[in-house]
């Protein structure tokens, strides 16, 4: 059981369509059940995720998603699993920098396996991790005395030889560089810092009257439902993209489609690494305001469908205007990891 796509959770933990089209390899080799947010408030319903999972019974709980605003109950989900006996397995992997900083719950305490990659808020190379119990079991009735974990000969002849060619050293080099930053007080402050800017974007759009899913953030996301202004996300992101925004088209709960979600995700890490604060944020939500006006201004003239609304992309004045503004105010800010003043090629 993992969270449903259009409430925030991600493709590979079990997602099929409405119509019941089985989309993930975690789909079509297992039996999958998801759970979901609620309709009202956009928060995990653990309430019905409770009831199914003593029906549906499964040997697997997962928590974690990959654009779903709120911290997770970790306890909740572990007293679920123990009821229905299932393992749980969390998948941390977009909010893994602000768990190895603090600034977001410890499912380690909870959880049977942890998994994440390493390139989203670690600020780490494109990799991952498995990490799994080991040693011996707490004491618990009709179990042996002694039992021990038994994850780490399973993980690791999963992973090799069974799944994965040879190590690339590379990518392990970069882990540890990237550990060990992840263990010095800047990254403790980058990590606050993500999730102050979250917040200040989150305000930001809300006070425009614009609609967030959970009303806002408490981590380093905001997932904004733009159904109630009458646009889809690929517009949205397809507008910003053309004015050097990156954002990425998302669903929402009560979706029937991915292909045309009703949201866009907005992150925060990036930015925050080239040093942008809050007041920095808002100008971002500012410009984001301004592509939906953008936006909305195209859809009128041209129409709804996505083929006619590109028609009004190219020679737009008011994105190239926003353009120049978006690389005005870029460029105040370096990128990580050298110096332009020092480049060969300008």
């Amino acid at each position: 059981m993992g969270l449903d796509l259009p409430s925030g959770g991600h493709l590979t933990h079990g997602y099929y369509t409405s119509g019941g089209k089985k989309i993930s390899a975690t789909s079509i080799y297992f039996e999958s059940l998801p759970y979901k947010v609620s309709q009202e408030t956009g928060f995990i319903d653990y309430d019905k995720l409770e009831e199914k999972a003593l029906d549906f019974r499964p040997k697997l709980i997962i928590c974690g998603g990959s654009a779903y605003p709120r911290d997770w109950d970790y306890a909740r989900f572990r007293s679920i699993a123990d009821k229905c006996g299932a393992m749980l397995l969390c998948d941390m992997a977009h909010i893994s920098g602000l768990v190895a900083a603090q600034e977001a719950g410890n499912p380690f305490d909870y959880c049977d396996l942890v998994t994440t990659t390493s390139h989203k808020s670690l600020r780490g190379p494109r990799a991952g991790m498995i990490i799994y119990r080991k040693g011996p079991k707490p004491p618990k009735k009709g179990q042996p005395e002694g039992a021990l974990y038994d994850y780490e000969d399973r993980v690791n002849f999963s992973v090799f030889p069974s799944l994965q060619g040879g190590p690339h050293n590379h990518q392990i080099a970069a882990l540890a560089v990237a550990l060990k930053q992840v263990m010095t007080p800047g990254f403790k402050a980058y990590a606050k810092q993500v999730k102050a800017n979250a917040v200040a974007v989150g305000n930001y759009l809300m006070n425009k009257g614009y609609k967030l899913v959970t009303s806002g953030t408490e981590n380093h996301l905001v997932l904004w439902d733009l159904r109630p202004i009458g646009l889809t996300g690929n517009k949205v992101e397809k507008v910003c993209d053309l004015c050097n925004i990156t954002i990425n088209k998302n669903a929402v709960y009560g979706d029937s489609s991915a292909l045309s979600p009703g949201g866009v995700r907005i992150g925060t890490p990036a930015m925050t690494s080239r040093g942008l604060k809050e007041a920095d944020f808002e100008q971002i939500g500012e410009f984001l305001h301004q592509s939906i006006n953008i936006t909305l201004s195209i859809q009128k003239e041209y129409g709804k469908l996505l083929k006619d609304f590109n028609k009004g992309l190219a020679g737009n004045k008011d994105m190239e205007n926003l353009k120049a503004e978006v690389e005005k105010f870029s460029a105040k800010f370096d990128m990580l990891g050298f110096d332009v003043a020092t480049m060969k090629y300008q």
